[in-house]
């Protein structure tokens, strides 16, 4: 795997998504970006976590899709998945959306969703042998930042 990839669950490896939402509240406050920007230090790379960064991802995963942010949640599947999350521990968290949401709001919002996209995606590479960097990579061009489902800037709808 390359260096900033890792298949470890307590891996403090750079995510493959990086935090570009940050960029909003400077374009907002600079002195805002700076508060949220050390509140982002203090939860996402803290030197001694008590909570291991994949499982930080899960959860905030699932925080998302309570809250019905599907953009958020994808981002946060891609980096779940780079920190070592497998196919089983996803199928179980899928089933976890089924039983907390309900199956309407499964069938209807997530779903149609990136995030379901994406899931569906790492399964299906996974079943037909891609290595996980290979997977890992794919995820970056189709559920990253050109993604405008995922993609945290502002982009002009096409004409």
């Amino acid at each position: 795997m390359s260096d900033n990839i890792s298949g470890s669950a307590t891996s403090r490896a750079t995510p493959p998504l990086r935090p570009m939402a940050l960029i909003n509240f400077k374009k907002t406050d600079d002195a805002l970006a700076k508060i949220v920007g050390s509140f982002w230090q203090l939860i996402w790379s803290k030197k001694n976590p008590a909570i291991d960064q994949k499982t930080k991802y899960l959860l905030s995963l699932s925080n998302a899709v309570g809250a019905r942010r599907f953009r958020q949640a994808t981002r946060e599947l891609v980096k779940a998945y780079a920190a070592g999350t497998t196919i089983p521990e996803l199928d179980e968290l899928f089933s976890l959306f089924v039983w907390n949401q309900g199956a309407g709001e499964f069938a209807s919002e997530i779903g149609p969703s990136p995030l379901f996209g994406a899931y569906q995606s790492i399964k299906k590479m996974e079943t037909e042998g891609s290595n996980r960097e290979a997977i890992i990579n794919m995820l970056k061009v189709q559920f990253g930042e050109e993604n405008p489902e995922v993609g945290t800037a502002f982009q002009k709808p096409l004409q």
